[in-house]
Formats: structure tokens, C-alpha cells, sequence
């Protein structure tokens, strides 16, 4: 009896181990073949491809002339100065694709701090300063953006040369004093 007890157990454990193996390995293609939406490399900057990423990154961009909230999935909370950095680079083929375009493209800007929520945003002024059309869009998709994540930007303040430069608000008036997203609800898309 105890032999066969004995053999039991060991074709039990044999079979468990076998099993074990089998379970664990990950079939192989018979073919090479490319990975669907790979997921950018951690640290990454970039946006994720569409459904990837675990934090959400809201961007103001321009559709038929006002200021359209846009969300991407990133691989992690966005900076404020990521999130200027994004905003300059312009929408997104799939973006441009849905209508939406950038005010920003000839405006230049030599930084950006935060300092107890609010964000100093250094502009170089054209060396014309002419006056553009698409100016108030323009400082409104700044102020919108930094502002929309909440905890880190609560108020957009900007300098050219150092010192106060008065920005167009919504209604066409110029300001010098911290901005918010109430400042440009009047060109918000509904």
C-alpha cells in the first residue's frame, strides 16, 4: 500500500509541475507581427496614444474661433511647464483633423514660473508689436490651459522685458492683474 501511496505522490507532483510549466509560457506566433499601441516609454513627455496613460492633460485649443477645452491621456500628471510645452507644439494631427488649430503659432515666450499658484508667463513681444486678430485667443488658450488642472496654476499673470504687459482679456480689455479661465468664458465653446 505505501508503494503505491508513494507513486500516487509522484505522479501527482509530475503532473502539478507539468501543468505548472505548461501555464506559464506565452504562446509564440508563427509569424512576426507589429504590437497594437505600444505604450510610451515611462518618463515620456509625449501624449499616449489615444486610450493609454493614467492621467489626464487639458489643453485650450481654437475651433471655428473659440477656445475648445482638449483632453489627452499622458503617462502621468502633467507639469504646468509640460503643459505650456504641449500647448505650443500645437494640436495633434488627429486634433487638426477635428477642426482644431493653435493661436500661438507666432507668439514667442522665454519662460514660465509658478510661484505660490500663480504662473508668470515672459513674453517677447514681436518686434513690430502689431496687434494680431487672434491675440485675445491666443493669451486666452495660455491662461485656460495652465489653469485647468486645478492644484498646481490657479492665476496666469505676464511680463515682456520684465515688467507687467497688459493682455486682452474676453471682452477686449487689456489687463495687467492675475487671469483665470473666467477672464475667457465668453470665448469658450459650448
Amino acid at each position: 500500500m505505501r508503494a503505491v501511496t508513494r507513486t500516487s505522490r509522484s505522479l501527482l507532483a509530475l503532473v502539478a509541475v507539468c501543468l505548472s510549466a505548461g501555464a506559464c509560457g506565452v504562446p509564440a506566433d508563427q509569424t512576426p507581427r507589429d504590437l497594437d499601441r505600444p505604450r510610451p516609454a515611462s518618463g515620456s513627455n509625449t501624449p499616449a496614444p489615444d486610450g493609454f496613460g493614467t492621467a489626464i492633460e487639458r489643453l485650450y485649443l481654437i475651433r471655428d474661433g473659440s477656445l475648445a477645452r482638449t483632453l489627452r491621456r499622458v503617462p502621468a500628471p502633467p507639469t504646468p511647464q509640460q503643459m505650456l510645452t504641449d500647448l505650443l507644439a500645437g494640436p495633434t494631427t488627429a486634433e487638426q483633423q477635428d477642426g482644431l488649430s493653435s493661436a500661438l503659432s507666432t507668439m514667442r515666450i522665454n519662460g514660465m514660473t509658478v510661484n505660490q499658484r500663480r504662473a508668470t508667463v515672459a513674453i517677447n513681444e514681436p518686434p513690430d508689436q502689431a496687434a494680431r486678430s487672434d491675440e485675445i485667443l491666443a493669451y486666452g488658450q495660455i491662461v485656460c490651459t495652465l489653469t485647468s488642472q486645478g492644484a498646481d496654476v490657479g492665476t496666469v499673470s505676464f511680463t515682456s522685458a520684465g515688467r507687467p504687459l497688459g493682455v486682452p482679456r474676453g471682452d477686449g480689455s487689456l489687463s495687467t492683474q492675475p487671469l483665470t479661465i473666467a477672464d475667457y468664458a465668453s470665448l469658450l465653446d459650448p
